[in-house]
């Protein structure tokens, strides 16, 4: 259980997350796993990181239970610090990292593959933002590039979910495989990207991520500010006892999938 690294072909990390039963990561996943990343990425020998993770899901978010269990605010801020830093070391990290999505990828799961350069997922992933449902805020700044605006907007503001297959039709999924293909899809993508130079892939990632019309990590930010205030007014402590009442991270799951747009 937690955050491992492997590396199977020459030039390819692939960093794999394991936090039974749901992949809803503690704070400690958090920073374990942008720790991960960023060793990868700084390995002179990497020129590709494939993102993956065990189990039944790719990524169920943050683990409420942990938040409901500490006293004070310490776990909430160490859950947005920890969201902070996992998704900044994947969108900084000195190489092209590649998500291999299966099943849900929920919440924290959404920052994590937005920040990706690539996507590749099974005919069984999800997608979704459930924070409203879960007493939270967030990550709309990663959503919003998988989708048009619109599209964005609806899902957050209703928690619905969509499909590998239509976010291949808005082209931030490169490829949708059955889910025994899953890695062996994502590496085939990796080789083809640690095929080229390594000092220049580098130079690539760094130059891409220079034009980026958004600044990723001044968006979610902002994102965390209103958290912030959820928490402090009361509401977000109201809805996520609420969601837990109604059987936390696997029913929330379960919900999810018959909700898919």
């Amino acid at each position: 259980m937690g955050v491992s690294t492997s590396a199977p072909d020459k030039g390819i990390a692939v960093v794999t997350v394991d936090f039974p039963p749901v992949n809803a990561l503690p704070v400690r996943g958090w920073y374990d796993l942008a720790a991960e990343v960023r060793a990868a990425g700084a390995d002179p020998e990497v020129r590709c990181v494939v993102l993956t993770a065990e189990g039944r899901g790719f990524n169920a978010g943050v683990d409420i239970k942990e938040i409901q269990r500490t006293a004070g605010h310490d776990a909430l801020l160490g859950a947005n610090r920890g969201c902070y830093e996992a998704f900044a070391a994947v969108y900084d990290c000195e190489v092209p990292v590649v998500a291999a999505v299966h099943g849900f990828c929920l919440g924290g799961g959404i920052g994590l593959v937005g920040n990706a350069d690539a996507i590749v997922a099974s005919e069984d992933a999800t997608f979704g933002l459930p924070e409203l449902d879960r007493g939270a805020l967030g990550a709309a700044t990663h959503l919003a590039r998988l989708v048009p605006q619109q599209l964005m907007r609806a899902l957050y503001y209703t928690s619905r979910t969509v499909t590998a297959e239509e976010l291949h039709r808005h082209g931030s999924v490169w490829r949708v495989v059955p889910r025994e293909r899953l890695l062996d899809a994502a590496l085939e993508l990796a080789r083809e990207v640690a095929a080229k130079d390594g000092r220049l892939i580098r130079l690539a990632k760094a130059a891409i991520n220079g034009i980026d019309p958004v600044d990723v990590h001044r968006s979610y930010r902002f994102e965390q500010g209103f958290t912030f205030e959820a928490n402090l007014s009361g509401v977000a402590d109201r809805v996520r006892d609420a969601f837990g009442r109604n059987g936390a991270d696997d029913d929330a799951i379960d919900t999810d999938k018959e909700q898919q747009s």
